[in-house]
């Protein structure tokens, strides 16, 4: 894959690592926001951080600033499978079960770092440039598991360099832009029914049996674009309103498929085919992908209740409906005679709903809570695959800042996420090459954030 030069090296180690997440999309990307569940969202202004959700709340931004932030996220995803069966149960009903391990907990543990400047002169105009991970996965599973045909590991990052211009076009109207400059890379891999493949080309081979199970690994990355958009409104001394909108970001992917054959496939002849050896079918090659990563839009108000106590909501909606499907494209020979490869998705838009509050304590210290609910986008257990069990989330959130000097704040927050129980029913009709898959996920997710803002 090329390797972008663009970002030095520390920064692309830092931001490499993220995590399960609902759908993929990566909300956190404010530690002040995480302590109200980013009920703020599009109208809060606490730091420079609220860029991200609204470019516009810029020049509510003194002077300038800097934020650097930091979330280590926990998910835990527990897969039991009750069934797994393969196409192989044609060719012999003695092969007709897939065996292995269940998943016992996928989900990778992951940072995601985030880093933002704001500068506001006071002539009306503000600019900033924030660095974050908007969208990312890691799941990982055993190479002998049960499902090893559909998933074992899964790992998406990105990379988002998004400069924005802001302009307060009076006492109460702000207005900001933004461009997005988006790096995406994806690793997907899992086990391929190499004996299936060969026994049904004449081979002497064992279907579903791990002794003839090929790994097969897919590495592809990319450079897109997009925008954002957003407006704060002031309609009172107390009342602000935000409004902010994300653009569709599509990507196009191209890499390498590499394949791990073993021994005793490798040596298996296809008489079907010649008596070509079965290694043949599986060959490294090129790979292509494309995937259109929702456009979103926020609705957000903040509400200064007194002088101490303020109050907060956000309603926001993914364009989820864009990802119907995950399609590999190879450039090669394919792997065990198919050219292309695609996953059926048919995700629907979702939704997020959130309640929050700030509590200025004291002049150093400020303490934030807030609730959220998170609608997936999977919308049945047909679509639902290994790679992302999720479900619906449930959060509580809290937090706290304390500003040591006028120039320095630090910021804390937790969050715990309840995810619904989800289920997965993968056909056998609909799932050919890698075999029915029933069965069902306990999910939890746990969220520990820090940042520094310092002001000049």
């Amino acid at each position: 894959m090329k390797r972008s030069l663009l970002l030095a090296p520390l920064l692309i180690a830092a931001l490499s690592t993220t995590a399960f997440a609902s759908g993929f999309a990566i909300i956190e990307q404010s530690v002040s926001g995480l302590g109200s569940a980013f009920s703020g969202g599009a109208a809060a202004a606490e730091d420079a951080s609220a860029m991200y959700y609204n470019p516009a709340t810029m020049t509510l931004i003194k002077g300038q600033q800097v934020v650097g932030g930091s979330h280590v996220i926990v998910p835990s995803a527990k897969v039991t499978i009750s069934e797994a069966t393969s196409a192989a149960g044609a060719i012999n009903p003695a092969f007709a079960s897939i065996t292995g391990g269940n998943g016992e907990n996928a989900g990778v543990t992951g940072v995601v770092p985030n880093l933002y400047y704001v500068n506001n002169p006071g002539n009306g105009f503000a600019f900033g440039l924030g660095i974050n991970a908007p969208f990312g996965l890691a799941t990982k599973y055993d190479r002998t598991w049960i499902g090893r045909y559909h998933a074992v590991e899964s790992d998406v990052m990105s990379i988002n360099i998004n400069p924005a211009l802001a302009y307060q076009v009076n006492d109460k109207l702000s207005l900001g832009a933004g461009l997005n400059v988006m790096y995406m890379k994806a690793t997907l891999s899992s086990m391929v029914n190499g004996g299936l493949a060969a026994a049904s080309k004449g081979g002497a081979a064992l279907p579903n049996s791990p002794a003839f199970d090929v790994f097969v690994e897919n590495k592809a990355d990319s450079w897109a674009y997009g925008f954002n958009l957003g407006a704060t409104y002031q309609l009172t001394d107390a009342t602000r309103f935000g409004l902010a909108y994300r653009s569709e970001v599509k990507q196009e992917l191209k890499g390498t498929t590499k394949t791990d054959v073993p021994a005793a496939l490798a040596a298996t002849t296809l008489p079907a085919l010649g008596g070509i050896t079965a290694d043949l079918l599986f060959q490294n090659q090129n790979v292509n992908g494309k995937i259109d990563l929702p456009a979103s839009a926020s609705l957000s108000i903040n509400h200064q209740l007194n002088q101490k106590l303020s109050l907060m909501g956000d309603v926001s909606w993914t364009d989820w409906s864009s990802f119907q499907e995950l399609t590999l494209n190879f450039e090669g020979t394919g792997i065990a005679g198919k050219t292309s490869t695609t996953t059926v998705e048919k995700w629907d838009d979702s939704w997020r709903f959130s309640l929050g509050s700030l509590y200025q304590f004291s002049d150093a210290l400020t303490l934030r809570c807030g609730v959220a609910f998170d609608q997936t986008p999977i919308a049945s257990a047909e679509h639902r695959t290994p790679r992302i069990p999720g479900e619906d989330r449930t959060w509580l959130a809290l937090g706290a800042g304390y500003r040591f000097s006028e120039s320095l704040r630090a910021d804390f927050a937790y969050a715990h996420l309840f995810v619904k129980d989800s289920t997965l029913n993968l056909s056998l009709a609909d799932n050919q090459s890698s075999g029915s898959l029933v069965g069902k996920s306990e999910n939890k997710v746990d969220i520990v954030s820090v940042q520094l803002v310092y002001a000049f």
